[in-house]
C-alpha cells in the first residue's frame, strides 16, 4: 500500500516538470554517452575485423616463416592442401632516386597471384600484372605517395633497391591486406619477388619474413588444415594464422585501449555522479515544504524515500536512454566520415552489449550517488524542516541504506572488472578513482577551512573583495567541494597525459642524441664488415662503430615445455633477435659466469636479467630456439644487464659462437655521426653497399612518439568528456547557489558595496576554487606521470611547467565561466524586494 501511494505521489510531482533535474539528466547523458560511444567503436572495429578477416589476412589462412622460403616439401604440401596459394615477402630496404636521394621503405615482394582476395587501389589505376610488368626493360614498382614525394619522383622515373632498378609505374593508395603486413618504419613499396633475384636484398641471413596465404577448397576446414600442418611440419618453425582471428595484435590493442578508455569514461561518470548528488540535494531542498507537509500528515520516512526514489529512478531511465542514443548515434554518424582515414575496417551498427554495459554503469552510478541524500531525508523531522533547516541535517542514514550503498558500490566496481577483461587494470582504476575523489574531497575541505580562517586575517583588512571571496569559499553552501571534485579528475587526467607527452618528446629531442647511435645498419654480410667499418670510420665525426652478428629465432620451448605455458611475455611473442659472442666484452653479469673464449661444448646462453626474472628463469634452465627451421637447445649460463633505452645493440639472448657454426646470418652495425652529416654518409654507403639498409634512429623514435601521440589524443578526448561533465556540474553548483548570492548581493548593496566590488568578489571566489582544482590536478598528474615514466617505462622524469600552467589556467577559466553565468541576476536584483521577501 505504501509503495502504491508513493508511486501516485511521485507521478503527480513529475507532472510539474523536470526543472530541478536538468543537471541530473545532463550529467547522466554525458557520462553514459561517452561510455556507450567508446564501447560501440570497439565493438564496430571488432566486427569489422571479423567481417573482413579473409581480406585483411589475404586468404583463409597464412603460414609465416622467418628468413627463409618454403622448401620443396612445404610447397608440395601447399599444393595438396589449398585451392590456391600465394607468396608474399616483407622486408626493409633503401629506395634510391636517380639523383642519389635515399629513403627507408618497407618492401612487399609479391608473386603473380597477389592478391588472392580483394584488390589494391593504384593511382593511376592499373592491374597488378601491368604494374609488375614495368616498362623500358625494367620491372615495375608501386610506391607509397609519401615515399614518391620524399624522393622527388614522378610516375615513369627509375628507383633503385639494392642493385636492381625499377620503373615507378603507379602510387599505391590502398592494399587489401595492409593491416596484415609487418609494422614498418618506412612507407610501402610493392615489387615482384622474382625481380629481386639479383638485387642482393634476399641473400642468406638477410632479414625478411615470408608469408604463404591459402584459399581452402570448398568443404575443407581450417581445423583440418592446421592439424595437417602440425603433423607434417611440427618442428619447422612455421607460424599459423587464420581468418577467424586475422589480426590478433590489432584486436588485442583495440580491446585494451577500448577497456582503458571506458575506465577513463567511468571517471567522467564518477564526476557526473557528483553532479547527480548535488542536483538531488538541491531538488530535495526545494521540496522542504512538501516533505514537511507529508510528515505532518503522517507519512513515514520510507514512504517519502520511496516517493523521491521512484522519481529519480524514472529520470535515471530517461537520462540513460538519452545517453545511449547520444553515444550510439554519434558513432553511426561519425563512422562514414572516419572510415577512410582509419587503418582498420569498421562495421557501423547498433551493438547491444556495449550499450547494455553503459546503461548498467549509468544506473549504478545514479544509485550510488543518490542513496545518501535520499536516505537522509527520511531521518529529518518535520519541525526542523518548517524551521528552515532543510534537508542538510547531519543525521546519518540508517543501516539498511548504508548496506544498499555498499552493495551498489561493489556492484559498480564488479561490473567494471567483469566488462574490462583486465581485472588488474579495472580494479586499479576503481581504487585510483576512489582515492583521487577522497584526496580531492580532503583538499576541498582544507581549502574551505583555510579560506574561512584567511577571511578573518588582519593582513587582509582593506581588501574587501578578497575577504568576501575567501569568506564565501569557506561557506559550505558555496560548493567548493563540488567544484574541486568535478574539475579535479578531468584536469588530473589531462595533466598526466601532458606531463608524459612532454617528457617523451623531451627524451627524443634532447636526451637521445647524447645516448643513442645515429644509425642502425641492417643486412651486412659477414665479409662486408671490415670494408664497411673502414669506410664508415673515414667520415669526419663518426664514432662508436659497433657490430654484432644477428640471427632471428622463435623461442619454442623452455625446460622442454612449450613456451606458451610461460605466459604472453613480449620475449615469447613472435621471432626474436639472437646473437653470439666469444667474450664478455663490456657486459655486466648479474648471475653466473661467461664461457671461455675457446669453448666448444653444448650451446650456452646469456639471458637478459630483467626478462629472465619476469619469466621465472634460473641458471641451468634450458631454452629451445627455432632458427631457420632448426631447433637449437641451450642452457642458461648467466644473466646480464640490458639497457634498451640507449637505442643501441641489445639482444635478450646471446649464445656461444659454436651454437650457430655454419648457419647463414647477417651483421648489424651502429654508429654515431654529427647532426647534419647523415645525407652524405648514407649516399656514399648506399653506393658502395647497396644491400645494406640504414635506419635513422631519430626517425624510428619519431614514429614511436607519433604512436604515443595518437594514444594521448584519444585519452585527452576521454578526459575532455570528463571535463565537459565537470563543467555541467559547475553550472549546477552555480545555479544551486544563485539564490544565496542574490541575498548576499542585496545585503552588500544595502551596506554600500558597488556592483563592481560585488562582481570582483564573485570572480575571485571562482578563481580561487578553479586554481585550487588546477593545483591539485598538477600535483596528482605529476605523481602519476612520475610513476608511469620512472617505475613502468624506466625513463627519467622532469616536471614540465608549461602544461601545468595551462591546467591551472583552464581550471580558473572553467570556474569563472560557470560562476559568471549566474552572477548577472544577483547583480541586477533590487535589495528592497529581496530583503522584504525574507521577512
Amino acid at each position: 500500500m505504501t509503495l502504491a501511494l508513493a508511486a501516485i505521489l511521485a507521478r503527480r510531482e513529475l507532472r510539474s516538470g523536470i526543472a530541478g533535474f536538468r543537471i541530473f539528466l545532463l550529467c547522466l547523458v554525458l557520462g553514459v554517452g561517452a561510455i556507450a560511444a567508446v564501447g560501440s567503436v570497439r565493438a564496430a572495429i571488432e566486427a569489422g575485423l571479423a567481417r573482413e578477416g579473409r581480406a585483411l589476412l589475404g586468404g583463409d589462412a597464412e603460414l609465416r616463416m622467418t628468413y627463409r622460403f618454403a622448401d620443396e616439401a612445404e610447397r608440395a604440401w601447399l599444393d595438396t592442401q589449398a585451392a590456391a596459394w600465394g607468396e608474399v615477402v616483407d622486408f626493409r630496404s633503401m629506395a634510391v632516386s636517380p639523383d642519389g636521394e635515399r629513403a627507408l621503405t618497407q618492401v612487399k615482394a609479391i608473386d603473380d597471384t597477389w592478391p588472392l582476395i580483394g584488390a589494391p587501389e593504384f593511382d593511376p589505376p592499373m592491374s597488378v600484372q601491368t604494374m609488375l610488368a614495368g616498362q623500358g626493360g625494367l620491372p615495375g614498382a608501386a610506391l607509397d605517395p609519401l615515399l614518391i614525394d620524399r624522393l622527388g619522383l614522378s610516375i615513369g622515373d627509375t628507383v633503385r633497391m639494392g642493385t636492381q632498378d625499377f620503373a615507378l609505374m603507379t602510387a599505391v593508395i590502398r592494399e587489401p591486406d595492409s593491416v596484415g603486413t609487418s609494422f614498418g618504419f618506412g612507407p610501402r613499396s610493392i615489387v615482384a619477388t622474382e625481380a629481386l633475384a639479383g638485387s642482393g636484398l634476399l641473400g642468406a641471413g638477410s632479414l625478411y619474413d615470408t608469408s604463404y596465404r591459402l584459399v581452402l577448397r570448398d568443404g575443407d576446414t581450417l581445423e583440418r588444415v592446421r592439424a595437417s600442418l602440425i603433423d607434417t611440419f611440427h618442428d619447422a618453425g612455421i607460424r599459423w594464422r587464420d581468418a577467424t582471428r586475422a589480426e590478433p595484435g590489432v584486436a588485442r590493442f583495440v580491446d585494451r585501449i577500448g577497456a582503458f578508455l571506458v575506465l577513463v569514461g567511468l571517471a567522467g561518470l564518477a564526476v557526473g555522479g557528483i553532479g547527480v548528488s548535488s542536483a538531488v540535494r538541491a531538488y530535495l531542498d526545494g521540496k522542504t515544504g512538501v516533505i514537511a507537509t507529508l510528515k505532518t500528515l503522517g507519512a513515514e520516512g520510507r514512504t517519502i524515500f520511496a516517493i523521491y526514489f521512484i522519481q529519480i529512478g524514472v529520470l535515471t531511465l530517461v537520462g540513460v536512454a538519452l545517453g545511449l542514443a547520444l553515444g550510439a548515434g554519434a558513432v553511426l554518424l561519425a563512422t562514414p566520415l572516419a572510415q577512410s582515414s582509419l587503418p582498420v575496417p569498421i562495421a557501423a551498427g547498433i551493438y547491444p552489449r556495449p550499450l547494455a554495459e553503459a546503461a548498467l554503469y549509468g544506473a549504478l552510478t545514479a544509485l550510488v550517488f543518490t542513496l545518501w541524500p535520499l536516505a537522509r531525508v527520511q531521518s529529518v523531522r518535520a519541525a526542523a524542516l518548517y524551521r528552515g533547516i532543510g534537508t542538510e541535517s547531519r543525521a546519518r542514514p540508517g543501516a539498511l541504506p548504508m548496506l544498499a550503498l555498499a552493495l551498489s558500490v561493489a556492484a559498480l566496481i564488479g561490473a567494471a572488472v567483469w566488462f574490462s577483461g583486465t581485472w588488474q587494470l579495472a580494479l586499479g582504476a576503481a581504487i585510483g578513482i576512489a582515492v583521487a575523489l577522497g584526496i580531492l574531497a580532503l583538499v576541498a575541505l582544507g581549502l574551505r577551512a583555510l579560506s574561512r580562517r584567511a577571511s578573518r586575517a588582519k593582513a587582509l583588512r582593506g581588501h574587501t573583495a578578497l575577504r568576501l571571496a575567501l569568506g564565501a569559499v569557506g561557506n559550505p553552501r558555496e560548493g567548493a567541494v563540488a567544484v574541486v571534485l568535478s574539475l579535479g579528475l578531468g584536469l588530473t587526467v589531462l595533466a598526466t597525459v601532458g606531463q608524459i607527452d612532454a617528457n617523451l618528446r623531451n627524451a627524443i629531442s634532447t636526451q637521445m642524441p647524447d645516448r643513442a647511435p645515429s644509425f642502425f645498419f641492417l643486412d651486412l654480410q659477414p665479409d662486408q664488415v671490415a670494408p664497411f667499418s673502414a669506410m664508415l670510420g673515414g667520415f669526419d665525426g663518426v664514432s662508436d662503430i659497433q657490430t654484432a652478428p644477428q640471427l632471428r629465432g622463435v623461442i619454442a620451448q623452455i625446460n622442454g615445455r612449450p613456451s606458451s605455458e610461460y605466459g604472453n611475455h613480449w620475449v615469447l611473442r613472435g621471432d626474436r633477435g639472437v646473437t653470439y659472442a666469444a667474450d664478455q666484452g663490456g657486459l655486466r653479469l648479474t648471475q653466473g659466469t661467461w664461457w671461455p673464449e675457446d669453448y666448444d661444448g653444448p650451446p650456452l646462453i646469456s639471458f637478459g636479467a630483467e626478462e629472465g626474472a619476469e619469466l621465472g628463469l634460473a641458471l641451468g634452465d634450458t631454452i629451445t630456439v627455432n632458427v631457420m627451421g632448426r631447433d637449437i637447445t641451450g642452457t642458461i649460463a648467466n644473466f646480464r644487464e640490458l639497457d634498451f633505452r640507449t637505442g643501441g645493440i641489445g639482444f635478450v639472448m646471446t649464445f656461444n659462437p659454436g651454437a650457430f657454426a655454419g648457419a647463414p646470418h647477417t651483421v648489424i652495425a651502429t654508429a654515431r655521426a654529427p647532426e647534419g652529416s647523415e645525407g652524405t654518409i648514407l649516399r656514399a654507403l648506399g653506393t658502395a653497399f647497396p644491400n645494406v639498409t640504414a635506419i635513422p634512429i631519430r626517425e624510428a623514435a619519431q614514429r614511436v612518439v607519433e604512436a604515443f601521440g595518437a594514444l594521448a589524443a584519444a585519452t585527452s578526448l576521454a578526459a575532455l568528456a570528463t571535463l565537459a561533465t565537470g563543467f555541467v556540474v559547475l553550472i549546477g553548483a552555480a545555479a544551486a547557489g544563485e539564490r544565496a548570492r542574490v541575498f548576499e548581493a542585496a545585503v552588500l548593496k544595502t551596506l554600500g558595496a558597488t556592483r563592481g566590488r560585488i562582481l570582483a568578489s564573485f570572480a575571485l571566489r571562482s578563481a580561487l576554487m578553479g586554481a585550487a582544482a588546477g593545483l591539485v590536478a598538477i600535483g596528482a598528474g605529476a605523481l602519476a606521470a612520475w610513476a608511469i615514466l620512472v617505475q613502468v617505462m624506466d625513463l627519467p622524469y622532469r616536471f614540465e611547467p608549461l602544461s601545468a600552467l595551462l591546467i591551472v589556467v583552464g581550471g580558473v577559466v572553467a570556474v569563472l565561466l560557470a560562476g559568471l553565468l549566474f552572477a548577472w541576476r544577483p547583480l541586477a536584483a533590487r535589495p528592497a524586494g529581496i530583503l522584504r521577501a525574507q521577512e
